[in-house]
């Protein structure tokens, strides 16, 4: 061991690949361990889940330069260490044709690669592109508050704050907004984020292909209350949503435009709750609030 640390670069080398031989080993375990957290590597809709392939798929591409350059490094390293003899010195060295079309242009090939691939899949992931499906795809109507999501069902004549529930297997129209900061909605196990911004409509669609309950959270930081600005989706049966409508709409609460601006208003610590909807045109009532000239 003394004899080691007489030689940095030896040690250096060894301790080193120790780590990454631990990391490597630890890693699918922690990832296991934390897949709650990381829930775009464990999707559960189709979206997601050609998603995670494409990122998984750049992370290979990519490693066929990085894992080289590291391999290389250590053979340098010990092949042209300061106790070896048998090392050839070349000072005058200054090209190496071969060595330069290797290491300019593999990483070009693969660049182009990459980004033919990366077209190609963000065309076919096109969040404003429906979902083919042999089933009837549903609208549901988002609006970021401050700091809660309200969904509006146009079809059904509910609403919900902070839970939105749809059947599995069945394509989900999002169309969202905002009254409030410019937010993103966002739920992982089924898909990409995308924004929602005062005056503007975008665009989602996603599809569950499993059951249960995922997280859905903001993902751009919009004030105070950001942190606890999450909801519940939940992916159930088609006689479980349609037992959830009926019962939604039998609700107490009523939303109309008098007891959304109510709702509207910043608020910390939001429960789920349910509304029987009044009004049809809130949607649209949010998106042109804004969009009347100021007077002067």
């Amino acid at each position: 061991m003394h004899n080691l640390i007489k030689k940095p670069v030896l040690f250096m080398l060894i301790v080193s690949g120790l780590i990454l031989l631990i990391f490597l080993i630890m890693q699918p375990l922690q990832i296991l361990h934390f897949r709650e957290y990381i829930a775009v590597l464990f999707p559960k809709g189709e979206i997601a889940y050609e998603q995670r392939n494409l990122l998984f798929l750049i992370q290979a591409l990519m490693l066929l330069v990085i894992l080289p350059v590291y391999i290389l490094t250590f053979i340098f390293s010990w092949i042209y260490r300061a106790d070896n003899k048998k090392a050839k010195y070349d000072p005058d060295l200054v090209d190496n044709t071969l060595a330069e079309y290797i290491w300019w242009g593999l990483p070009l090939v693969l660049t182009i690669i990459v980004g033919v691939i990366t077209w190609i899949k963000t065309h076919e992931l096109d969040p404003y592109k429906p979902i083919v499906s042999d089933k009837k795809e549903m609208t549901i109507q988002v609006v970021a508050l401050q700091w809660k999501w309200l969904f509006i069902y146009p079809d059904e004549k509910i609403a919900s704050l902070n839970f939105v529930q749809f059947p599995k297997d069945t394509p989900i129209h999002f169309e969202i907004t905002a009254d409030a900061p410019m937010n993103s909605f966002w739920i992982p196990e089924l898909g990409g984020q995308i924004y929602a911004m005062p005056k503007m409509k975008t665009e989602l669609y996603l599809i569950a292909n499993e059951f249960g309950d995922f997280r859905g959270s903001s993902a751009n930081i919009s004030g105070k209350g950001f942190a606890g600005m999450h909801f519940i989706s939940r992916s159930s049966s088609e006689a479980d949503y349609h037992n959830w409508v009926a019962s939604a709409k039998q609700s107490s609460k009523v939303l109309n435009h008098d007891e959304y601006e109510k709702l509207a208003a910043p608020s910390e610590d939001n429960p789920v709750e349910i509304f029987h909807l009044d009004d049809e045109t809130l949607f649209d009532y949010v998106i042109h609030k804004y969009m009347h000239p100021q007077k002067i």
